[in-house]
């Protein structure tokens, strides 16, 4: 039997688990790789090659096993070309099962593993402990895979490096338990994918596109808010299997987006043994001028998952609480904490129907109440609002194996999410040059619904001028929208303490709006030459808000340049068009507006009223059209490097822009809006013996109109809209530095560092009328650095059962407590006109997992 080759997977994660011991004869090593690993990440990686490879010597075993299927009548037939990964403390390999459909991995150190197998459609795996001097024999039945939604099969030998011309990164597992994350969140993970941003309003910024404009799936089905197209899901982060991001998502299957998409797959049940963890028991304390006042932080969580039936139906739950005060530092003691309060259920079962088919049903829960919203050093809690938040999402799902490497998927989902926004004082609300003062201004009662049924089936592979695989589709969404929004006045106060602008609304609006989306599309992946692949494909949008239909094709190519497929050149092209936020489509209903100008004596000189109005007659579908290039090259069998390149223009985004002629205003919504992204993009992985060191630089670009929809009627409104410009986007960070990884230690600890080094945001400057100073955008924040770590390392416990265990470890944030401010001062009449204020310091948080 051939001995297989070893795959290396250039995705920036990998599946480690935490141990990683050394012999005690090693206790100077032990010492220096420690310091190592809190000095610096980069002398950790060579210590870490160093010490392991003074390893390689020791006794090991072999694993070997055979893969297969059952057919109808209880015979077996071998399955060729699956894929074979094995996860354990010391290591992670792959490797893929030859014509027999035999596999091994010879002279693997003594410990506990999992060998996991996937093959078109099709899972399986086994525990196995691995006794120096002995071979395991290990036979695999292949079942119907309830998580995959697509197959895919190359003529020849798989290369070392994703064909797939997208650009997609992949945080695993691993990765999704080890890295610090400061509130359990799984979109806390994003900003580890080069190009993607936490912005300064919060929200995750994709690739250069506004949270708005990106697509955002929990296995496949959408989690966005109807109203205002942001993300609006939270889940328990247990269950999160893996996140993807893809810049440039070429297959047609994704839609109604003008910028990249997230997917977040969640895990199987476990079909043959229970498996419970709890963790976060213990609530941490509220400091506050050296003195304990109340509870900062509670976030107990559990999860279980297990078989009902053994190997037929499995299920998973997960449920987490939620309480968090999150400081704003330069405001008083006891007035400075937002507050934040819910829970979070997932709740899933996995159904083996039969050998070709599997059914998955999955319901997940996550009310939430954040008061103080937007809570910062100029804006004082009585000013600002509470969101409450009710939302859940159901979705049943199909896979039924037509064969080999053929795949129907049927999907049915429905989402319901409400918000509402309420103030926290009745007094007027007052913007003040140092601050604001009053009750918030924006009271909105939001209820929306999705249904989503999605149908797409996968052929099997033809040949004719090379491999075919043809994939086609069809989506059909309903959403619902039933609102109501009051608008109450809001004065400009000026440095003489007098009135110097009001803006006053008429009365409160309410509106059901509809929206029917349907789409169908085609894509083929074709192999004409052995080193080359191709993607190509064309979605077809229909929108009853727009009364339109659109034609978006797309296309990706990749090229292997040497034989060895070590280097791969990638490059697509494609169009999108995104959807009608339903909080657009509210617009012309929205109240009117009246600007009262008043003179230096407090006496009125001027009032402007202004009309809602949609320009052109009519809302259309915003588009983009994205393309990139990127080299792959796996220079050693650790060590792949990219270079990349992409670029995204969009067109008809929404623009709010304030008109006045003759004494009457108009308050004009249309597609006039534009932007663009640009970024070059350098990244090396290197993983080596369990361990794994990620580290990106990107130059980039963000630049576009300003006048955002949401960032004047969304969840924290803006009362004053001044005239459009363009500039840097708000999240524009043209240099940024990313490194993160995960490195097996000694006396077992598991270490995941994470570096961040960016150019600070852009701002504006205003004067006390709220009118822009100069060019938009214009300022910018300090530079952001921050170097954060988490450490855990398993424990035994003084309990006599073998299966109860448990980790224990702690993270720290902005570990050498660099100043980064999140408030400047952008008002030139203020005494503390460009003073930064609001930065986070060092923050300490523990960890303690007891699994069963």
């Amino acid at each position: 039997m051939n001995k297989p080759s070893k795959l290396i997977d250039p995705a920036p994660s990998s599946s480690i688990t935490p141990g990683g011991s050394l012999s005690l004869s090693a206790s100077t090593a032990r010492l220096v790789l420690l310091v190592a690993a809190l000095a610096n990440p980069f002398c950790l990686l060579l210590c870490v090659t160093s010490v392991q490879s003074a390893l390689a010597d020791m006794k090991s075993g072999d694993i070997r096993g055979t893969v297969f299927t059952v057919e109808s009548d209880g015979g077996r037939s071998f399955m060729p070309g699956a894929k074979v990964g094995l996860e354990g403390l010391p290591l992670s390999l792959q490797t893929v099962t030859d014509e027999q459909g035999n596999f091994s991995f010879p002279a693997v150190a003594p410990s506990t593993y999992r060998i996991e197998v996937n093959a078109p459609g099709l899972a399986g795996s086994a525990g196995v402990t691995v006794v120096a001097g002995t071979t395991l024999d290990v036979p695999i039945e292949l079942k119907i895979d309830a998580v995959k939604e697509s197959v895919t099969v190359t003529g020849a030998a798989e290369p070392a490096i994703s064909t797939d011309p997208s650009g997609q990164t992949v945080i695993e597992r691993s990765t999704v338990i080890n890295a610090p994350n400061k509130y359990d969140r799984f979109d806390s993970l994003l900003p580890l994918v080069p190009g993607v941003v936490r912005g300064p309003d919060g929200l995750i910024n994709m690739k250069g596109a506004r949270s708005s404009q990106g697509g955002a799936l929990v296995n496949s089905a959408s989690v966005t808010d109807p109203a205002t197209g942001n993300p609006a899901m939270n889940l328990p982060i247990d269950v999160v299997e893996a996140v993807k991001v893809i810049p440039d998502p070429y297959d047609p299957e994704y839609g109604r987006l003008t910028g990249a998409v997230s997917d977040v797959e969640t895990m199987t049940g476990n079909f043959n043994a229970f498996h419970l963890s709890v963790q976060n028991l213990l609530v941490r304390p509220r400091k506050r001028s050296g003195d304990f006042v109340g509870i900062e932080s509670a976030t107990p969580r559990f999860t279980v998952t297990g078989p009902l039936i053994k190997d037929k139906v499995a299920f998973t739950e997960s449920f987490e609480y939620r309480f968090i005060r999150m400081p704003v530092e330069s405001l008083p003691q006891l007035q400075r904490d937002m507050k934040l309060e819910g829970f979070n259920s997932f709740s899933q079962l996995d159904v083996n129907l039969t050998q070709r088919q599997s059914f998955t049903a999955s319901f997940a829960l996550y009310p939430q109440k954040l008061n103080y919203l937007g809570l910062n050093t100029f804006a004082p809690q009585t000013s600002t609002p509470d969101l409450h938040q009710r939302g859940y999402l159901a979705s049943i799902q199909h896979h039924y194996a037509t064969g080999a490497d053929s795949l129907l998927v049927s999907q049915l989902s429905y989402k319901r999410f409400d918000a509402d926004v309420t103030a926290n004082s009745n007094d007027p609300y007052r913007l003040l040059v140092e601050t604001t003062a009053g009750g918030f201004f924006n009271r909105q009662d939001r209820y929306t619904y999705r249904t989503e049924w999605q149908e797409t089936y996968q052929f099997g592979a033809r040949n004719f001028f090379g491999s075919h695989q043809f994939k086609v589709g069809t989506d059909f969404a309903h959403s619902d929208y039933d609102g109501r929004v009051d608008l109450l006045p809001v004065t400009i106060v000026g440095i003489s303490n007098f009135p110097i602008e009001r803006i006053n609304f008429g009365p409160a609006s309410r509106f059901d709006i509809h929206q029917n989306e349907i789409a169908w599309f085609l894509a083929d992946h074709w192999a004409p030459l052995q080193r080359l692949t191709l993607d190509l494909g064309v979605r077809f949008d229909r929108d009853s808000v727009t009364e339109s239909t659109h034609a978006a094709p797309r296309a990706g190519f990749a090229l292997m340049l040497t034989k060895d497929a070590k280097t791969l050149l990638k490059a697509g092209v494609g169009l999108f068009y995104d959807r009608v936020p339903l909080n657009v489509a509210s617009f012309p209903l929205l109240p009117k507006r009246t600007i009262v100008d008043f003179d230096s004596t407090g006496e009125i000189f001027d009032s402007v009223p202004y009309v809602n109005t949609v320009a052109n007659g009519g809302l259309r579908n915003p588009r983009s059209v994205g393309w990139n290039v990127e080299l792959d090259r796996q220079l050693t069998s650790a060590l792949t490097l990219r270079a990349g390149f992409q670029q995204r223009e969009t067109a008809r985004d929404f623009l709010l822009t304030p008109e006045t002629a003759f004494d009457r205003g108009i308050l004009s919504l249309s597609n006039g809006g534009s932007s663009f992204y640009r970024e070059f993009q350098t990244t090396g992985v290197y993983k080596i013996r369990g361990n794994t060191l990620n580290a990106s630089y990107v130059r980039s670009k963000a630049y576009g109109d300003l006048n955002d929809f949401n960032q004047f009627f969304g969840n924290n409104a803006v009362a004053v809209i001044e005239p459009n410009g363009r500039g840097r986007l708000p999240f524009d960070a043209p240099n940024r530095f990313l490194f993160w990884g995960q490195f097996n230690a000694p006396f077992k600890l598991m270490l995941a560092p994470t570096f961040e080094l960016h150019t600070g945001f852009p701002y504006s400057l205003i004067d006390q009328y709220r009118d822009f100073v100069g060019p938009r955008d214009s300022q910018r924040f300090p530079r952001f650095n921050s170097f954060d770590l988490q450490v855990t390392r398993p424990v035994k416990l003084p309990f006599p059962h073998k299966d109860i265990k448990s980790r224990v470890g702690f993270s720290v944030f902005n570990l050498f407590n660099h100043f980064n401010p999140r408030d400047v001062q952008s008002d030139i009449d203020s005494d503390r006109f460009a003073g930064l204020f609001n930065g986070v310091g060092r923050t300490f948080r523990g960890k303690f997992v007891l699994e069963f």
